[in-house]
């Protein structure tokens, strides 16, 4: 069994913030400060326990911020010198977030040098979200710092809908604020960071579709396999929800000529067990046709609809007269964010995001 997640911050993790924190900072009260972030911890989930050891800091380190947060400076590892990384840093950054925002700009550059040993997109975000324009002008010149993890940061902490995290309102409401940042790091030399851009225009698309599929078109001319590939990444959602323009970026088409015939292996099916598809796609244009095929499966709820849940298959150039033939396995098996109901469900075939086939199948799931 998997180790619990909560258990990323342990009393061990508390003695090495204690350890640190006394070694730069002599009167710092070690042991009022171990008492209070280890109180009872291990009955705490894992924002709690960081939520905890957080507020041991503000009882514990200096009530002037710049002296606190030259003092977290001195913890972290620089030149060669061993100090705090990982997991002990999550509440570090949180401890900014509550004490830091009246000291603008020293928070922001604490956070920033923190971001290499663990990250900060967490702790941002208060920043962002208390002064967006001063916010912005400060981690948008972080694009070109030579640090990755603060270029990702400049990306990931400014994600209007950052898993995890509050969420930006302002951002959401208008995102045109980030779209600079995103379009300085879309051809970055790093993939960690490449990535991060693609989710955040991929956050952008839930609130702003058109927004993002035309930024698309626009960076998509002459575009390295990097930047097409972040690009595809960050129109995962438009494609799923077949939108038109999304699908035009990456030279798919409304479908012409195409007949699709569909099966299921079985018509019934228990909870934990696979279904079978069988698809045979047979083009009947008189031009080559570039395809993509997904699948979409209509889970019922518990007021007895359905809402569909999009699948990636596959995707082909069909020839004139030609018949693709592919086959897939699904596990109906239970997860974790989804809850299954008996009866009637639907899997639907889609050909660049519109609708080609469809066969219904019956869930039993014991009470």
């Amino acid at each position: 069994m998997a180790e619990p997640l909560k258990n990323l911050l342990h009393p061990g993790v508390v003695a090495t913030i204690a350890d640190r924190l006394s070694a730069v900072r002599p009167t710092f009260d070690r042991g009022r400060f171990t008492s209070l972030a280890g109180d009872n911890l291990d009955a705490l989930e894992l924002m709690q326990r960081s939520l905890q050891i957080r507020d041991a800091l503000i009882e514990t380190l200096p009530q002037s911020f710049p002296q606190a947060a030259a003092t977290l400076g001195d913890c972290l590892p620089s030149d060669g010198r061993t100090g705090l990384s990982g997991w002990a840093l999550l509440p570090i950054s949180q401890y900014v977030a509550v004490r830091g925002l009246g000291d603008f700009e020293l928070s922001l550059s604490l956070l920033r040098a923190l971001t290499p040993h663990f990250t900060a997109e967490f702790g941002i975000r208060v920043f962002i979200d208390q002064d967006q324009e001063r916010a912005l002008t400060i981690i948008g010149s972080w694009v070109t710092d030579a640090n990755h993890h603060v270029r990702r940061l400049a990306s990931e902490g400014t994600r209007p809908r950052l898993p995890w995290a509050m969420r930006l309102p302002k951002l959401i409401r208008n995102p045109e604020p980030i779209l600079p940042i995103l379009t300085a790091l879309i051809d970055d030399p790093e993939d960690y960071v490449r990535r991060s851009v693609a989710n955040s225009l991929n956050d952008i698309a839930k609130d702003h579709p058109d927004l993002v599929a035309g930024f698309v078109a626009e960076h998509m001319a002459g575009a390295s396999p990097e930047r097409r590939q972040l690009l595809r990444h960050a129109s995962r959602t438009l494609l799923k929800q077949g939108h038109e323009a999304a699908f035009s970026n990456f030279g798919f088409a409304a479908p012409s000529g195409i007949d699709a015939a569909f099966s299921l292996d079985r018509s019934e099916i228990a909870l934990g067990e696979s279904l079978v598809f069988k698809l045979a796609v047979r083009h009947t244009a008189k031009t080559a046709q570039k395809i993509m095929i997904d699948y979409a499966v209509h889970h019922r709820k518990a007021n007895g609809t359905t809402s569909p849940k999009v699948f990636k298959w596959t995707s082909a150039t069909l020839e004139p007269g030609a018949t693709i033939e592919i086959k897939k396995r699904h596990a109906i098996r239970p997860i974790t964010t989804r809850r299954y109901y008996p009866g009637a469900h639907r899997v639907v075939i889609l050909v660049n995001g519109q609708e080609a086939a469809d066969a219904d199948f019956e869930l039993a799931v014991d009470e």
